[in-house]
């Protein structure tokens, strides 16, 4: 989690709650509450509000247990369609969803002024009545300048994934949650991953270029096959922590591969009917991959990951504002950091002796992954 989340209260009525700026929050929701926020908008900013839920690792969940987020106006008109996730198991993760607001002719919630964001807990009351651990991250994009035009999407591009790098890995170590994510960039990267855990990793895309992602995990390197329910899954969140797109596969001990490919990325994409897998990739900036090993699995997995970039990065929009500042866009900073000879690549590792309460709190919003089924490109 951050280091400068500041620690809310939700309310339970809707005449209530605290007020939002742009920032990272954190906040607890037991089963069965409901919990509204305040969200200041202007008239020409594009706004994300996100919510993960993160249950203390090995906690009981139920297969619907999960969220519900919504943006809407004081008079109940959602800004965009609620966000509704589930676990979909019974090994407990994050789940991650998120409201927005975009500026467009004639759309819903286009006026400045305060807006509700709600976060609903779903599901069965037998998980438990302990409120559990979320994280709030409220990010506002820039608008165009008045007089620009929004950028074209590239027309063509292939789904079709390029040979790996035959490289040999170099050693990296998985962050816990976004906030920590380790900086990857194109070639091959090695990793270890212990049951129940989820690993995070970022990879900066232009506009106009796509990532692609194979994860391969190792055989377990005995004749005992591990016991597994679900195995492995492998998930890709864009800049605002929005799910782009989602891969299972069971795991018994034997390799085994998970590959994800995105669209380019492009600001048009957030226009017109689309696939998520499409219309998530409306940034240039940091794109996240998430591996999580199910807590069924019987051991640690070492795995390989393969990252390309495919496409010449293109011009962007002409934003009023500065969009990398807001948090979507890419540095020279963040293109240096995943460059051969760049600042360090891997992450230090988190001992849990002597940390107080709340530490814990901050701690446990970081290691989970969202739960959804795979979604092609279309």
């Amino acid at each position: 989690m951050g280091k400068d989340a500041s620690p809310v209260h939700g309310a339970a009525t809707n005449t209530g709650g605290p007020v939002l700026v742009a920032g990272t929050y954190t906040d607890t929701i037991a089963a069965g509450d409901k919990k509204y926020y305040r969200v200041r908008l202007d008239a020409k900013s594009n706004a994300f509000v996100s919510t993960v839920l993160a249950p203390p690792p090995a906690t009981k969940v139920g297969l619907m247990d999960g969220i519900r987020v919504s943006l809407a106006s004081l008079d109940g008109t959602e800004c965009s369609s609620g966000d509704t996730v589930v676990f979909a198991s019974n090994t407990a993760r994050p789940l991650a969803g998120y409201g927005t607001r975009r500026i467009q002719a004639n759309g819903p919630c286009q006026r400045a002024g305060e807006y509700l964001y709600t976060v609903a807990r779903t599901g069965s009351a037998n998980s438990g009545s302990k409120a559990w651990p979320i994280e709030l991250k409220y990010m506002s994009e820039p608008g165009l300048k008045s007089d620009a035009v929004a950028p074209t999407a590239p027309t063509k591009w292939s789904s079709k994934a390029p040979v790996p790098p035959k490289t040999l890995a170099k050693p990296v170590i998985g962050g816990t949650g976004f906030n920590d994510a380790a900086p990857v960039g194109e070639g091959a990267w090695k990793d270890e991953i212990r049951p129940g855990e989820s690993r995070f990793y970022k990879v900066p895309v232009g506009w106009g270029q796509q990532l692609f992602v194979d994860a391969e995990m190792a055989n377990s390197g005995t004749d005992q096959q591990p016991v597994v329910v679900d195995g492995v899954r492998m998930a890709l969140y864009n800049t605002a922590r929005g799910l782009a797109d989602s891969e299972q596969t069971q795991y018994s001990g034997k390799p085994s591969v998970l590959e994800l490919g995105t669209a380019p990325a492009s600001f048009s994409n957030r226009f017109g009917a689309k696939p998520e897998a499409v219309s998530a990739l409306r940034f240039s900036g940091w794109y996240y991959v998430q591996l999580t090993l199910d807590r069924q699995v019987a051991q640690s997995v070492p795995m390989r990951l393969s990252v390309s970039v495919e496409g010449d990065e293109r011009p962007g929009p002409e934003y009023d504002g500065d969009p990398v500042k807001a948090g979507f866009g890419i540095s020279d900073a963040d293109k240096e950091a995943v460059r051969p000879g760049g600042e360090s690549l891997t992450m230090q590792t988190i001992g849990f002796t002597g940390i107080g309460i709340g530490t814990l709190l901050l701690l446990s919003l970081g290691g989970w992954t969202i739960v959804a089924h795979r979604r092609h490109l279309q």
